[in-house]
């Protein structure tokens, strides 16, 4: 089952390319965290390649396999031969926040709507096979606030659990404004109260939507 706050979404820019009875295809892979940045990213290849016969395509930008934001066209190809194979590759691959673009430059003879499919989806599988990915960590905001004699035990606490440090502030107490995995909140609150003898406070932020 996938963690909801980690999971692998796309490094880079991935793209292959095939010639199937003649067409050419070129499918393109890159990174959707949202609707707006697929719907940019289409646009950014049908400006590179305008003379082409068809430009489909299909996004989730989400989690793996969450339905919640997606996406897709078959942008003239007979109605299900493009984007819903190429949605249901995205689906079932396991990879997060992604936006995958076909381009296909007609050759001359028809596929008919299976071979449609199976060069869609295919081009999908293609890429998504050498797509290098990165994982996304779902990080919540979090303020740690100590006494001045805990300061340095909980410094390194940050530093062994690499932990993003926003902010330091030093007044009566010192408070530290930090980004942390959403799956790590609870082990945070055990070992601030441990390092502190149950004096440290800490404040978890509202999650980002």
């Amino acid at each position: 089952m996938t963690d909801p706050g980690r999971y692998p979404i796309p490094a880079r820019r991935h793209r292959v390319e095939e010639v199937v009875q003649r067409s050419r295809f070129i499918t393109t892979l890159a990174h959707a965290p949202d609707a707006d940045a697929a719907q940019a990213f289409i646009q950014t290849i049908r400006d590179e390649f305008p003379d082409a016969t068809h430009h489909c395509w299909a996004f989730v930008a989400g989690p793996p396999a969450s339905t919640t934001h997606i996406g897709m066209s078959d942008d003239g190809e007979p109605h299900g031969t493009a984007g819903r194979p190429m949605l249901t590759a995205l689906l079932h691959s396991g990879v997060g926040e992604i936006v995958a673009v076909s381009t296909r430059y007609y050759g001359g003879i028809k596929l008919g709507t299976g071979g449609l499919s199976r060069a869609y989806s295919g081009g999908v599988v293609l890429a998504l096979d050498r797509l290098p990915t990165e994982e996304k960590v779902d990080r919540r905001p979090v303020r740690i606030t100590v006494g001045y004699a805990d300061v340095d035990g909980i410094q390194r606490l940050v530093v062994e659990r690499a932990w993003v440090l926003a902010n330091e502030a030093f007044a009566e107490e010192v408070s530290l404004d930090l980004l942390i995995p959403a799956d790590e909140i609870e082990d945070a609150r055990r070992l601030v109260a441990d390092r502190t003898r149950g004096s440290g406070v800490v404040d978890v932020g509202e999650e980002s939507d």
